[in-house]
């Protein structure tokens, strides 16, 4: 995830588009601390119910790959799907944004590493701050002259 924030962001900052680059750091850096604070706050334990095929030491809720994978993606499909004109090829990339983030999800679960509630819950912050991050992006481009 950090290389492809990083390597996404590096090509918008080459394409000149440092709104778009800044929002994208915004949306990766503030999903992760909204997640750390609320993994804090709630404390939940992990299941137990099968061996986790996954070594985790952090609390269950919410999934912090649930919500990176959905502030993330979610947030790169909203920027790339923006610069297309063609409405298929934006519901393309918003299908490829929402099917990742949804793999991501669904793994965890699979992993035994997480209750389907985590994920739900990491699914519903990261989407809900990926849009306050692209509601911000909008006002960027009407500001912009």
């Amino acid at each position: 995830m950090v290389f492809l924030v990083v390597a996404v962001t590096g090509f918008l900052a080459l394409a000149r588009r440092r709104a778009e680059a800044v929002i994208l750091v915004v949306a990766s850096l503030g999903a992760m601390g909204l997640e750390l604070v609320l993994k804090a706050w709630y404390d939940r334990p992990r299941p137990d119910l099968v061996p986790h095929a996954a070594r985790v030491f952090s609390a269950s809720f919410p999934s912090g790959h649930a919500t990176m994978s959905a502030a993330v993606f979610l947030t790169i499909g909203a920027l790339l799907a923006s610069t297309q004109p063609e409405p298929r090829i934006k519901i393309f990339i918003a299908s490829l944004a929402v099917l990742l983030t949804t793999i991501v999800g669904v793994s965890r679960v699979y992993l035994g590493v997480h209750w389907p509630t985590d994920v739900l819950a990491g699914w519903t912050l990261g989407a809900a701050w990926a849009a306050v991050c692209w509601a911000a992006a909008i006002r960027l481009r009407q500001t912009d002259p």
